[in-house]
């Protein structure tokens, strides 16, 4: 019922006031270098003093996830289109970890929607079981892979498959359209990225197969086909999809693809910003924070590296507010 997220949506509101504008962004990219670009953000309300530069970006993480729980406490479930990426990341990580000596501090990260320390444990002792149902088989199927073969490669291309896919059926779990689209977005578009990569690369069909997720919007069989015969196959398939509009992105880098498929959602979501309930605004205020996180992280990134301000202006997002 759209009624219950009122009280969510009104705290969303307020806080949409201290989300970066186009012109922040356009101030940082006209900053002469990393610190000044540190200032602006700190002005801004972004990390404290205690904080190391890329520390900052997990601790905004944070920041957002915090608020939802606060606002939305007893939904969170309907968000996991956006948090079930951070399981598998975890769940790549803890295989890798359970087939390596030592340990590795700061492998995991702690906004996915299970115990990471749970999880390590059951991977560390083949605890299948212990795992939630659609991650146990591709769990036991990655690590056989990894001990077996020591194909990091494949062992990472059944995980990544398997995020996609949990993506995409979070997002139609949750019953509201805006995440549904948003987990197609981000299963198709990671399988356009696989095939592009695998195309380069010269991986067979089987392995393709192997690494691309059932979409609504792409059939996958035709996309294993165009990746096992070049990239220029692939834009020629992707000419007759939803992403046609992409195809010049992806003919300069893949950066610039990525850079649309962000600008993409944004767009589908900006009109939430004038919806006074439901869930959409609460969801389109998570997408908006994640976005100006990774634009920040471009930018700060291209000072450190002394980028040009012209080359950088071509790769920031587009901001929702």
């Amino acid at each position: 019922m759209a009624e219950q997220y009122i009280y969510a949506v009104a705290r969303v509101r307020s806080r949409e006031l201290s989300l970066l504008t186009e012109s922040v962004i356009a101030q940082l990219c006209a900053a002469s270098n990393e610190e000044d670009c540190l200032r602006i953000l700190s002005e801004r309300g972004w990390g404290n003093s205690d904080v190391p530069g890329e520390e900052m970006f997990s601790l905004e993480h944070k920041k957002t996830w915090e608020f939802i729980r606060e606002i939305v406490p007893d939904q969170m479930q309907v968000f996991d289109v956006f948090r079930v990426a951070d399981d598998y990341h975890n769940l790549k990580a803890a295989i890798k970890e359970s087939c390596i000596d030592g340990t590795h501090p700061g492998i995991f990260l702690e906004s996915g929607t299970m115990n990471p320390e749970k999880l390590a444990q059951a991977v560390e002792e083949s605890d299948y079981e212990a795992l939630p149902e659609p991650m146990r088989e591709v769990a036991r199927e990655a690590k056989e892979t990894l001990l077996q073969t020591r194909d990091g490669q494949l062992c990472d291309a059944i995980i990544d498959q398997a995020a996609l896919e949990a993506i995409r059926k979070a997002g139609e779990a949750s019953g509201e359209k805006l995440l549904a689209d948003y987990g197609e977005l981000i299963c198709a578009t990671g399988d356009i990225k696989t095939a592009i990569r695998c195309a380069k690369y010269g991986k067979d069909r089987q392995f393709l197969m192997k690494a691309l997720a059932p979409c609504r919007t792409l059939d996958i069989a035709l996309l294993a086909d165009a990746a096992s015969s070049g990239t220029e196959a692939v834009l020629a398939y992707l000419e007759h999809t939803d992403y046609a509009d992409a195809v010049d992105e992806l003919k300069q880098s893949v950066a610039c693809f990525e850079r649309w498929c962000d600008n993409r959602m944004i767009e589908t979501i900006r009109p939430e910003i004038h919806n006074p309930f439901g869930i959409g605004p609460v969801a389109a205020y998570i997408l908006a924070r994640e976005n100006e996180i990774k634009t920040v992280r471009i930018i700060l990134a291209a000072k450190r590296n002394n980028l040009p301000e012209e080359m950088l202006r071509e790769r920031v997002r587009a901001m929702y507010v």
